[in-house]
């Protein structure tokens, strides 16, 4: 993953028709404030997948701080979405 960009998610296998569906988004955080600047990121792979006949069935985050120049905290949600 490119932690350069504002948001980035992957897929778990990309294998299409599956049952269940494993997708990672990684949010970063603002560099001053609270408050994610991307959470339109969030949403759109949810729609995505609710458009494709899924609907989300558990979702768990985890934080991550950046040390780096550029600073931002991430948060990484990972989803599990069940095909209706």
């Amino acid at each position: 993953m490119d932690f350069s960009d504002q948001s980035t998610y992957s897929t778990a296998s990309g294998i299409q028709g599956l049952q269940y569906v494993v997708l990672q988004v990684t949010l970063k955080e603002k560099f001053i404030g609270t408050g994610s600047k991307n959470l339109t990121a969030l949403e759109q792979v949810i729609n995505e997948q609710a458009a494709k006949g899924y609907r989300l069935h558990t979702i768990t985050t985890a934080s991550a701080t950046s040390g780096g120049l550029m600073g931002g905290d991430r948060i990484q949600a990972t989803m599990v979405f069940e095909k209706l």
